[in-house]
């Protein structure tokens, strides 16, 4: 493949009833209910700040959430636990969750989120289109990386392993 876009190589294949310790906090029970309290938190920050607009509070707020998600879910990569042998060493928390599995509750919910605040954001703002433009362009991004089509692909070599490279 080009510099350009690269996949990464498939992971060992793995017992499909191994946990993995960094992604398996992602099912259990209150994960989905801190995304929507980071939300509103998020919200409740920037609507304290003494010079801030409605308008302006919900922009920083899908801006930041989609930041948040992008750092959380795409741009770490690896485990900080040695039980799988290296198996997750180049994937994102992303990619290693469900064991790669596509389309799962979680996943589905993950993608839900973004699209949620950004039509907030988008509505709170009066479909002003600068702030239109700002808003969609950072939950497209959020929400390209979360694509099976992007499963395991890097763009310009960020985020390959340190093995990957030639």
């Amino acid at each position: 493949m080009s510099t350009f876009v690269q996949r990464v190589a498939s992971a060992a294949n793995l017992n499909e009833h191994s946990v993995n310790p960094n992604s398996h906090w992602v099912n259990l029970k209150g994960s989905w209910t801190t995304n929507i309290v980071l939300v509103i938190v998020f919200r409740l920050v920037f609507g304290v700040i003494p010079w801030s607009t409605p308008e302006l509070c919900w922009t920083l707020t899908n801006l930041s959430y989609c930041l948040f998600q992008y750092i959380m879910f795409h741009g770490i990569i690896g485990t900080p636990f040695e039980v799988n042998q290296g198996a997750y060493d180049n994937l994102t928390l992303w990619e290693q969750m469900d064991n790669g599995e596509q389309y799962t509750p979680t996943k589905k919910f993950l993608t839900v989120v973004p699209i949620v605040v950004f039509l907030l954001s988008t509505h709170y703002t009066y479909y002003d289109v600068p702030t239109f433009i700002i808003n969609f362009t950072a939950v497209l991004i959020v929400l390209i990386a979360k694509l099976p089509a992007f499963h395991r692909v890097r763009f310009f070599g960020i985020n390959m392993g340190q093995n990957e490279y030639n």
